[in-house]
């Protein structure tokens, strides 16, 4: 999960790191009214979960609490690299006397932790990465060993860093690098780690990547999810507790095994083809041991997709044999009926595996409306998108 600036820069000050978080606001008039609480000049600035925020005019210089209105209303709305922006924060603009890059990142081809550093940071860090990758310090972190005030120094000088802040920046560095392990992040960044006119080293800006895998070490992440962000079903989805993931097709693809549905979302993809290029709808993997409530949610969510004009349900069966799984087909048609929900949409479904046969007859006999039998994955994925494309 990406957090927003403000959102990073919090988290950052829970750890000691140097920052200001500002004010949050999502009106013209709160930020006026934040302008003032904080006195003197503002930035007024867009939180997006991507970069080039300043390049597309979402960070701007505000003189008084009427330019903070102002710089707000031109801000708010705006939208910068598919990212409509709906929330602002506004800081103290601070007395810059240089700028520098830092970021902690999962070097996952070492199985190691990376830091990226640079003299040279700000707006431009990655033309200066391509023009001149020497100014760039790469230095590999032994997750064993981490980063103390040594390593931290170490780092700082690696770097390049101006003498007269190698101390600050190098207890910014060590702070920083707690928060990428207490917070289990996969990426730290702070762009720009500013020298400020007063000698000390702040994280201006944050980014702030978070393993969701961890997600049960720290409930309090869940206050970051961006629900304006989120596609309503996949949160509906994770509600049911699905594997699920929405793409922009036409056929619903329901399958048992990561493996099996990305391949599924190939052989549908070149079947489509040659039905005007239909495309899956989504990723939903229900698991080797799904129960026809599981069945059942997952047709929902995919029913519910008006884009979706067919399903398409690949069953291998492994340690749930395909008559468990036929077996939950029908009562999740039976159960989606009793909750008004019934199946509208052409269903088409392969099944193989353990217990095959006994599958198949179980649907046969079930004579569920709407639903096809194709023994082959090709097959089954080729009628899929013929129903789609009709």
């Amino acid at each position: 999960m990406d957090l927003m600036e403000y959102q990073a820069k919090t988290v950052f000050a829970k750890h000691g790191v140097r920052t200001t978080v500002g004010e949050v606001v999502t009106t013209p008039e709160e930020a006026r009214a934040a302008a003032e609480k904080i006195g003197g000049k503002v930035v007024v600035k867009a939180q997006v979960k991507t970069g080039g925020r300043g390049k597309a005019g979402g960070v701007k210089l505000a003189s008084s609490p009427d330019e903070a209105e102002e710089k707000a209303r031109e801000i708010l709305g705006l939208d910068i690299k598919g990212h409509i922006v709906r929330t602002l924060n506004i800081v103290p603009a601070a007395a810059i006397a240089e700028e520098y890059y830092f970021s902690f990142l999962i070097d996952r081809a070492n199985r190691n932790y990376l830091c990226i550093a640079s003299a040279a940071g700000g707006m431009e860090i990655e033309e200066v990465a391509h023009t001149n990758p020497d100014a760039v310090a790469k230095i590999s972190i032994d997750p064993a060993t981490g980063v103390d005030a040594a390593k931290a120094r170490e780092i700082a000088e690696q770097a390049g860093y101006p003498a007269d802040v190698l101390d600050a920046a190098a207890t910014e560095i060590a702070k920083l690098y707690e928060v990428f392990l207490a917070e289990d992040a996969s990426l730290v960044e702070v762009n720009p780690l500013v020298k400020l006119a007063d000698g000390n080293v702040e994280a201006l800006d944050g980014k702030v990547t978070l393993d969701e895998n961890a997600d049960f070490r720290h409930p309090e992440h869940a206050e970051f999810a961006d629900a304006s962000a989120e596609d309503p079903l996949e949160a509906a989805a994770k509600a049911k507790g699905l594997n699920y993931v929405k793409l922009d097709g036409t056929v619903g693809i329901i399958g048992n095994g990561a493996g099996l549905v990305m391949s599924t979302l190939d052989v549908v993809a070149y079947a489509g083809e040659e039905f005007g290029g239909q495309k899956p709808a989504n990723f939903l993997d229900i698991g080797g041991g799904a129960s026809a409530e599981v069945m059942a949610n997952g047709l929902e969510i995919i029913i519910s997709d008006p884009q979706v004009k067919s399903v398409f349900v690949n069953v291998f069966g492994g340690i749930t044999a395909c008559d468990a799984v036929a077996n939950g087909i029908v009562q999740a048609f039976e159960l989606l009926a009793s909750r008004g929900e019934a199946v509208d949409k052409p269903l088409v479904v392969r099944l193989d595996g353990n217990n095959a046969e006994e599958g198949r007859r179980i649907l046969d006999e079930a004579g569920l409306a709407g639903l096809e039998r194709v023994d082959t994955m090709d097959g089954a994925a080729k009628r899929a998108a013929e129903l789609a494309a009709k």
